[in-house]
């Protein structure tokens, strides 16, 4: 599997600045919970999975199923 960072410099841009407003918790949730903290618990569940392939919640993030 790899991890990487969206393509789109945009996304990255913009989710990397709500995370600084945030204080690190994903700007895409509106509470405040510690599974909410990127890298999200949710994403952390999903890169477990060998099936899953995807981009995280925020769209930050995209597990692959090719090798490092």
């Amino acid at each position: 599997m790899k991890i990487t960072l969206n393509p789109d410099e945009k996304v990255v841009r913009i989710v990397k600045e709500g995370l600084q407003k945030t204080g690190g918790y994903c700007p895409c949730r509106t509470e405040k919970k510690e599974e909410y903290k990127c890298m999200c618990q949710e994403f952390r569940e999903q890169i477990k999975d060998p099936g899953f392939e995807g981009y995280c919640h925020c769209m930050l993030y995209y597990k692959s199923q090719e090798e490092k």
